[in-house]
């Protein structure tokens, strides 16, 4: 064991050294991140999680103050996983994330409470770049910018959503462009129990 760890420090230095002695990091160094990541979701799948904002404007965000604030993670399939969002009695938010061929897509499912879309929804995402094991982010998409021109929200075209899981400890929810930060955290540490669905699967009339 002693000869493999030296030769592993010769070889690589310091960085590999961690490796050989931790193997599933060695594992993990070896494997895109990007799919470390979805596999990191993936195993929350079926699980729900509070959280609060931990970044925030107090006038734009006045919404989720005061308010229990829940994730789902309620469907999942190899290519897609749906993350509800529940912000007190309101149930109209979705996260939707698809595999891609080249990535990994992001889009915001927005309803009304009879299921029907509202006029600002599914703009989002798709990662430009690998990321790491941790951490994925999303710049708005060319039909993103559209739509918040459209609905004269010109900074929108800036946004870029990051979005962090740390196994056992937290996930973060993070929009930020030059004029705005916002960020909430989830505790993965105490699962809670699953909310209603949401708005987006209830019966129509």
């Amino acid at each position: 064991m002693r000869a493999r760890i030296l030769l592993c420090a010769l070889a690589t230095g310091l960085v590999a050294l961690t490796a050989c002695e931790n193997p599933d990091r060695a594992a993990e160094a070896q494997d895109d991140p990007q799919q470390v990541w979805w596999d990191r979701m993936q195993e929350l799948c079926g699980q729900a999680f509070a959280g609060e904002m931990v970044r925030y404007d107090e006038e734009m965000d006045q919404d989720w103050l005061n308010r229990d604030v829940i994730i789902h993670v309620r469907e999942c399939s190899p290519d897609e996983i749906r993350i509800p969002l529940h912000v007190g009695e309101d149930r109209s938010r979705t996260w939707v994330l698809t595999r891609t061929e080249d990535g990994i897509r992001l889009k915001h499912d927005h309803r009304y409470p009879d299921g029907t879309e509202e006029a600002a929804s599914q703009y989002g995402g798709h990662t430009a770049e690998p990321g790491t094991a941790y951490a994925q982010s999303f710049p708005a998409g060319e039909a993103s910018k559209e739509q918040f021109l459209a609905r004269d929200h010109p900074d929108g075209v800036h946004n870029v959503w990051i979005m962090e899981i740390h196994p056992g400890e937290r996930f973060v929810y993070n929009l930020t462009r030059f004029n705005r930060d916002f960020a909430a955290e989830f505790d993965l540490t105490n699962p809670v129990d699953a909310p209603p669905p949401p708005w987006a699967v209830e019966p129509r009339d």
